[in-house]
């Protein structure tokens, strides 16, 4: 077990790499928390996404943050930076501060290796009291994110042997594991029934102690086959102990979110342009496998709509383009993109007329990340030409 003020002083430098590389406006909320389960108050913190209304009915996943202390701001760096490229869903994330109870908080039991006395009930508090606080409080979503490092990243192992586990995705950074839970968790992830994410992380200058164990771990579960059982394990060069932190969290929230992402050109070649169905068809699908497996629905983002739109034009699909000028209208009505895509299928439907009223009538709207006035007006004098 490592003492947590020599933590605190490796961490300062990724926090402030973090921190410094852009401009933090999302809403951060730090309160006391009173828990009958622990007998005693804890400090949590919770960042909100920008422009957050709880009068909207979009709902957050919920980054649950071990270690809070430390690890909180470098998991808001990276979750507020990659949603802001839309690569993630906005979140909610909520720390828990843990520098003067940690070794009571993550406390097992040698011979059977799970939680008891004071790690009992943390165990009980996060799930029976502090989550049911935050989900009547905020719109979070069921898709639930545990992220540990260390002792508490062995902690966070004790929720995925429930029936029906209370997340969905678990990060586990340099964990100093229990003895057996190697073996334990190459018993549990054949059996798991829904989709499940499990992220493993060590470094070549890692502690020797944990990283055996970790390494043993790996080994354990990187042979399982489980439709359900997303697994990833990162081994950093050039990282220690506590530098891993700033490499393993955007790994593993990409990995998390992966099928979140918006069409590359990978998916557009071998996925898209492959599809037996429409390209039209194609987006439907993926925004349904979006909300089916993640619990929340997307908003279409505009890079979406502009593959589609290639790939539509690409196969001739004239009536794939139809229904994608509808999507845009119904989505982004202020915008640009709604006259854009409308005109592009008159366009390409041969009625031109309608094609220049549908450009025109942009030149009010706003523009967007893609399209501009300059776009819309150039369109308009080919047309005329």
């Amino acid at each position: 077990m490592y003492n947590t003020t020599t933590m605190r002083k490796h961490f300062t430098l990724v926090t402030l790499i973090i921190l410094f590389t852009y401009s933090l406006t999302a809403q951060v909320i730090y309160e006391p928390f009173e828990s009958s389960k622990l007998g005693e108050s804890r400090d949590i913190k919770i960042q909100l996404p920008r422009n957050y209304n709880a009068e909207d009915e979009t709902l957050y996943p919920l980054v649950i943050v071990l270690d809070g202390d430390y690890l909180f701001e470098p998991v808001v760096g990276n979750t507020d930076y990659q949603s802001y490229w839309e690569d993630i869903p906005n979140c909610i994330v909520v720390g828990i501060n843990q520098s003067e109870t940690r070794r009571n908080d993550f406390f097992y039991a040698e011979e059977t290796n799970f939680p008891i006395d004071e790690g009992a009930s943390f165990f009980e508090f996060l799930g029976m009291e502090l989550i049911p606080y935050i989900e009547d409080k905020y719109m979070v979503s069921d898709f639930r994110i545990a992220i540990g490092h260390d002792l508490s990243a062995n902690f966070i192992n004790y929720y995925i042997f429930k029936d029906r586990p209370l997340f969905r995705a678990f990060v586990l950074l340099s964990p100093e594991l229990a003895p057996e839970i190697p073996n334990l968790m190459a018993q549990r992830a054949p059996l798991i029934e829904m989709n499940t994410f499990y992220y493993l992380a060590t470094a070549d200058d890692d502690v020797s102690s944990l990283k055996t164990d970790i390494l043993t771990l790996d080994a354990a579960l990187k042979g399982i086959e489980n439709e359900f059982f997303h697994y990833r394990f990162d081994d950093f060069e050039d990282a220690n102990h506590y530098s891993l932190v700033g490499l393993g969290i955007p790994k593993a929230l990409t990995e998390i979110f992966s099928f979140y992402k918006p069409i590359t050109k990978k998916e557009y070649t071998e996925k898209v342009l492959e599809y037996e169905g429409s390209p039209f068809d194609y987006l439907i699908r993926k925004y349904e496998d979006i909300e089916l497996f993640y619990g929340f629905k997307k908003k279409v983002v505009e890079n979406d709509l502009r593959a589609i739109a290639a790939a539509s034009k690409k196969k001739n699909d004239i009536e794939s383009l139809k229904e994608l000028s509808k999507l845009a209208r119904q989505e982004y009505p202020d915008s640009m993109i709604s006259a854009y895509y409308q005109g592009m299928y008159y366009e390409e439907d041969g009625n031109l007329k309608r094609a220049l009223n549908s450009y025109q009538s942009g030149l009010l709207l706003e523009e967007s990340d893609y399209i501009t006035k300059d776009m819309l007006l150039d369109k308009i004098y080919e047309l005329k030409d």
